[in-house]
């Protein structure tokens, strides 16, 4: 405990005290784009909060790879996990620092995100099976195939998810440190459970992680000094995403209970995490290709819009987000330690999804009844030819009656 606990707070430490000559070097290559009339801040901001992040993440690794347990851990399962975390993140953050820096058509940035997860997939982190009830079947393997095309697919939605969910300022950060912070709590449970130890690599990527989200959150969070940029956001996707694959094949199948929550939670516990982003991410999704859009076209339709379309300050939208995400993802680790049965599970997430369904749809009613939609018709959307609705993709600024009469 005592070394996770260090690795998060060299990672948060190193972050926190790059952030200030990053801004400087984003403004002075130019990495503040000007403000537009449908941005929300009213100064240009800088992006690139990423690279900072990124020093970060390299100095935890070099901390954990010298520490006795946490060290260990990191090279388990054959697999090189911190040449795979610097080598695929070095990748990740080069594509979104041009993409900030210089714009990025959407294709190419997917294919950066593909290269990220094959680097991965190199390096021995993958999803090699998946826990499965003996009346299953039992623990499923995967071929070499699926084992790389499975990560991969799991390192690009995740990335596009986080993208997609950074749309006010400390959101992603908030958010994926939550989910971290679930992934750790849940993986120490587990091991303890199964290995009586809670070293384990799951925890040790979620510690970077925690650190990465913690270091910058001070910098970013409303009225923010600093944008993550894609440089950033594709970067946490990427980490959450390997904690995500690592955790999914932690749990041999015979040390598991049928109709107990430690059945499924290694899978299910992705979802839990990710569940804004990815429904925000859906809904998205659906949203356009209904109204004959292209996905990545940019809209107001995202929650974040909709929270400050019915009046919610800046803040309070974020830490609603906050508290939603924090709830969903530990009252499932909670629930999980205790052994409840699985058929408490539906019931839950059916819940939860349909408050989230019917504070959308509510939003919408409110905007088209009396305008509010127009009040806030400054926030940011990223350009068309970006893959994501990120506040972190572009600069803020105050909005104008053309933009209110146009959006609203």
């Amino acid at each position: 405990m005592r070394e996770y606990f260090l690795v998060a707070l060299v990672t948060a430490v190193v972050t926190y005290l790059l952030v200030p000559p990053v801004r400087a070097f984003a403004l002075r290559i130019g990495a503040a784009p000007e403000v537009r009339e449908r941005d929300v801040h009213k100064v240009p901001t800088p992006r690139l909060g990423g690279l900072a992040m990124f020093g970060g993440m390299a100095a935890g690794l070099l901390v954990a790879t010298n520490l006795p347990w946490v060290g260990g851990a990191l090279d388990q399962q054959s697999g090189q996990t911190a040449m795979a975390l610097l080598s695929a993140g070095g990748l990740i953050v080069v594509t979104g620092f041009l993409d900030d820096w210089l714009g990025m058509d959407a294709l190419v940035k997917l294919g950066g995100q593909i290269a990220a997860g094959g680097l991965l997939v190199y390096y021995g982190v993958t999803l090699r099976y998946l826990p499965l009830p003996s009346n299953m079947g039992g623990e499923l393997s995967l071929d070499t195939n699926l084992q790389v095309v499975i990560t991969i697919m799991i390192v690009v939605v995740t990335i596009n998810a986080v993208n997609f969910v950074d749309g006010l300022d400390g959101l992603a950060a908030g958010i994926v440190g939550i989910a971290a912070l679930a992934t750790l709590v849940y993986s120490m449970v587990l091991s303890q459970n199964l290995q009586a130890t809670r070293i384990n690599l799951t925890a040790v990527v979620a510690s970077l992680l925690i650190g990465m989200c913690l270091g910058f959150l001070p910098h970013n969070f409303n009225p923010a000094k600093i944008f993550m940029g894609d440089t950033g956001a594709m970067l946490i996707g990427l980490i959450l995403a390997t904690s995500l694959v690592t955790i999914i094949s932690s749990v041999p199948s015979a040390a598991l209970q049928v109709n107990r929550f430690p059945l499924l939670l290694p899978v299910l516990l992705p979802v839990a995490v990710m569940v804004l982003p990815l429904a925000d991410l859906i809904m998205a999704v659906v949203r356009r290709t209904s109204a004959g859009l292209s996905p990545f076209a940019p809209d107001r339709g995202h929650l974040h819009h909709r929270l400050l379309d019915i009046g919610h300050s800046h803040r309070r939208s974020v830490l609603i987000m906050y508290a939603w995400t924090f709830l969903f993802a530990f009252a499932l680790v909670a629930l999980s330690v205790e052994g409840v049965p699985v058929a408490v599970f539906p019931p839950i997430i059916a819940v939860a999804l349909a408050i989230l369904v019917l504070l959308s749809r509510q939003r919408w009613r409110t905007t088209g009844r009396n305008g509010r939609g127009g009040a806030h018709a400054a926030n940011r959307m990223p350009p068309p030819a970006d893959s994501s609705d990120t506040q972190s993709g572009t600069a803020a600024a105050t909005a104008t009656p053309r933009a209110t009469a146009t959006t609203g």
